[in-house]
């Protein structure tokens, strides 16, 4: 089963695919490179090296995304200098940065399940100090827990074409 589309939604073959948010994020953070050194902020990466020997990716892939996700404000750049050395900047996620977490730890729970076989890998996310599993999905602003048979689609705000979000 899937989720539904209602209202002027329910028609799928009059939308523009032009506007769609999936696609628009897609297009800023849809690369591995981008993923990986998301993952890596998370985890309190934020100086260049560090990203480029934890993600095992090359100075030039790191300058690029890094270049691209601080262009896009998902991090901020911070200058700071070791003694005798010169200065540098470091790489602190934003809240737009921040508001990703949800998609980088539910792709993670997802190859957890589908992609690590039974034992599910060497990482778990829990909650701090009680050790409870943490599971990222479809909840309402109130907090229910919704199943994708639960959830529909819906025109928001003055949406007054076809168009997809």
């Amino acid at each position: 089963m899937s989720l539904t589309f209602e209202g002027v939604l329910a028609d799928r073959s009059t939308w523009r695919l032009d506007n769609c948010s999936i696609g628009k994020s897609m297009d800023v953070i849809g690369t591995r490179s981008s993923m990986l050194i998301l993952r890596e902020a998370f985890y309190g990466t934020t100086r260049f090296d560090d990203f480029a020997r934890r993600t095992k990716m090359t100075d030039a892939i790191v300058a690029a995304r890094l270049r691209e996700l601080t262009g896009i404000g998902l991090f901020a750049k911070r200058a700071y200098q070791v003694p005798g050395r010169r200065s540098r900047y470091e790489y602190i996620l934003t809240e737009k940065g921040r508001d990703l977490v949800p998609a980088v730890f539910a792709l993670m729970q997802w190859g957890k399940k589908h992609l690590q076989g039974e034992d599910g890998g060497p990482l778990r996310l829990v909650e701090r100090g009680t050790g409870e599993p943490v599971m990222i999905g479809p909840r309402t602003v109130s907090g229910r827990d919704l199943d994708l048979e639960d959830l529909a689609i819906v025109a928001h705000g003055d949406w007054a074409g076809p168009q997809s979000g």
